[in-house]
């Protein structure tokens, strides 16, 4: 019980990561209808962005939140260049789908131009890990979890409280409706692009506090976070954190049993089953 008490620990911290990059791939996914499959490594950016600012000497906080700022520049540069071209063209799921992987792998191989395919890591003091009720918890998983928890309420904030959170809930809803009742779209498409892009970056640079940098980090974690956004309803930001939660802790319990090479694996079966089962979701899809 106490192994399985400590995965499940270990996944909440995953799940976390996974919850905040989630929310702004559902968001895209319900606000522009593409299925971006570059997302994770928009997360690797926002990670190998950040290891350059802390390598410069910055607070690694500081340099996670410099990292934010550059992808959420880049996810912009690639709206003006590739993805409102292809909205004025109007172009299928399909061509997008293939679109997106192909700015996958330009990402993740510039990457590796830049900085090299091995494995890196954060300046960062050795920190020993919190003995609670029998469970060890490694000091960075604590504050990730904690820094996710405050994240996730200022998304909600910003989703509930302000203008332009309501306009871009009213977008995924209806884009048709939004549009004719006075809503500025593409200030919202650029909006959601900012906040995909920062939260990506955000989730990448804290997975590297927990494990390490490296160029395929967020490629191998673009499954995890379909499963998720598919889980918690298409286009529920509030559905994504808690499809994110189950299948990060789902994820890291099954170690027990299974090969940790298994893991992509029960995210791609749970996917599959809540398609054949309830392919709306367990929350209501915006789509």
């Amino acid at each position: 019980m106490i192994e399985l008490a400590q995965l499940t620990v270990n996944g909440i911290a995953v799940g976390c990561i996974i919850a905040l990059a989630a929310v702004g791939l559902t968001l895209t996914f319900g606000i522009l209808r593409l299925p971006n499959f570059a997302h994770g490594d928009l997360m690797t950016t926002g990670a190998y962005l950040a290891l350059l600012a802390n390598g410069m000497g910055l607070n690694v906080w500081l340099a996670i939140l410099l990292g934010a700022v550059g992808t959420a520049i880049a996810t912009l540069i690639f709206e003006k260049l590739i993805w409102a071209q292809m909205r004025d063209r109007r172009a299928n799921s399909t061509t997008l789908i293939i679109i997106s992987i192909g700015l996958a792998l330009f990402i993740r191989n510039a990457i590796i131009l830049i900085w090299g395919s091995e494995n890196q890591s954060y300046d960062l003091p050795v920190a020993p890990a919190v003995s609670i009720l029998g469970l060890k918890i490694a000091y960075y998983d604590g504050l990730v979890v904690a820094l996710a928890a405050i994240a996730i309420v200022g998304i909600h904030l910003l989703l509930q409280k302000t203008k332009i959170g309501k306009a871009m809930r009213a977008v995924a809803d209806d884009i048709d409706l939004a549009r004719v009742s006075g809503i500025d779209v593409e200030r919202v498409v650029l909006s959601t692009w900012l906040l995909a892009g920062s939260l990506a970056a955000v989730g990448g640079g804290m997975y590297g506090l927990i494990t390490a940098v490296r160029p395929n980090m967020g490629w191998f974690l673009i499954l995890p976070m379909f499963a998720s956004v598919i889980l918690g309803g298409i286009g529920n930001p509030y559905g994504a954190i808690a499809g994110a939660l189950i299948i990060g802790i789902a994820q890291e319990v099954s170690t027990y049993w299974l090969p940790t090479e298994y893991k992509l694996a029960v995210a791609l079966l749970m996917m599959v089953l809540v398609l054949l089962i309830r392919p709306q979701g367990l929350f209501r899809s915006t789509i």
